[in-house]
């Protein structure tokens, strides 16, 4: 996995636990849904990189 890439995924699961906060400490259930919602993007890209690396070892 490309450094920039595991920047990029560990940058997404970030805001998303910004955004998550954020949403629910303004009781804003949308918000609060598009940060797990980026996190849960972020998880799975990190996941599916992890495993391309492995598989190429």
């Amino acid at each position: 996995m490309a450094i920039g890439d595991k920047a990029k995924d560990a940058v997404q699961q970030a805001a998303g636990k910004a955004e998550e906060a954020v949403g629910k400490r303004t009781d804003d259930a949308e918000l609060t849904g598009q940060g797990v919602k980026d996190q849960d993007m972020g998880s799975d890209r990190m996941e599916t990189e992890k495993a391309k690396d492995a598989s190429d070892s």
